[in-house]
């Protein structure tokens, strides 16, 4: 059973990164650590610099400055070590279309020692193609490409997949269908998803953290679904009550509404809270949780500016 130190190292480190383009700064000192097990979401305005992150992740383009460690190996120091832990879908999966998906896999499978045909079996099954892998790719759907793409990413147990708008052009079946292969991947093989989407209602329901940036530069980390025991940040309750004056004298912090009084609170001050408005004399009608869409706080983080 691995340590504790070792189950909390990161999968991969952004440290400073910078990109610069003559006098344009396309990414600015971002500094970031994606947690291992993890369906890590990557959010941005138009131009925030979410593919040119991606593409210096996996070597596409080179660093102006920082560095960016995968597996503990820089990516500018010890590439090819750092790289054979990474795999990746930048924009839309290539393959031959005249090839059968098993074809496919057999031809990239080559590019990575030691992978097996019962390796090229597995991958086939976790993202549900056995039905139509040794169909011809050109008659796959979009959907069926995009999984086969994420196959093809898996065949050489990567610790990290990249995915870079990996729901562009899916229908809503195929959006789900890859969301929930993703989540299944994490479940069992215990890979890194790093995922960079403009479907923020989709990145709500898949991710367990997401990564807002803005200009080139980090604006806000925030956990989606609690992980590894952590808790969730604290939110807004409202508790509905017949005397909201009242109720808020003896809570004694919050904001009264003309429903009831709205606190911040954890599960047990919630339970508490209605101890004593119960003792005191106060009906409460209901307790309801006033969560905001990761939409609303992107828009409010952002400015309300447009998303990739």
């Amino acid at each position: 059973m691995p340590n504790t130190a070792e189950v909390e190292k990161p999968v991969a480190s952004l440290m400073g990164v910078t990109k610069k383009v003559g006098s344009k700064t396309l990414v600015s000192n971002l500094t970031l650590d994606i947690p291992q097990g993890q369906i890590f979401g990557f959010l941005g305005p138009n131009g925030a610099g979410k593919t040119t992150t991606i593409r210096m992740m996996v070597g596409l383009i080179s660093i102006s400055s920082g560095d960016i460690l995968i597996g503990g190996r820089s990516i500018k120091d010890h590439f090819e070590e750092a790289v054979a832990q990474v795999g990746a879908i930048v924009e839309n999966p290539e393959m031959y279309k005249f090839l059968t998906g098993y074809q496919n896999l057999k031809q990239y499978a080559r590019m990575f020692p030691g992978v097996t045909k019962e390796r090229i079996d597995e991958v086939v099954t976790l993202v549900g193609l056995g039905q139509r892998i040794h169909d011809k790719v050109k008659t796959y759907s979009l959907g069926m490409r995009q999984r086969l793409g994420v196959a093809q990413a898996l065949l050489h147990r990567p610790k990290l997949l990249i995915l870079d708008e990996p729901t562009n052009g899916l229908d809503p079946q195929g959006i789900r269908e890859l969301r929930d292969y993703l989540r299944h991947l994490c479940q069992t093989e215990g890979t890194t998803v790093f995922v960079s989407s403009h479907l923020l209602s989709e990145m709500e329901l898949m991710c367990d953290v997401v990564a807002i940036i803005q200009n080139g530069r980090l604006i806000e980390v925030k956990q989606l679904k609690a992980v590894a025991g952590a808790a969730l940040p604290v939110g807004e309750t409202l508790f509905e009550v017949s005397d909201p004056q009242a109720a808020f004298q003896v809570i004694g912090r919050g904001r009264s509404t003309e429903e009831g009084v709205v606190v911040e609170a954890t599960r047990e001050e919630i339970a508490d809270i209605n101890v004593r408005l119960v003792t005191a004399g106060v009906k409460v009608y209901a307790i309801r949780e006033l969560s905001r869409s990761l939409e609303d706080q992107f828009l409010e983080i952002t400015g309300g500016e447009g998303i990739e």
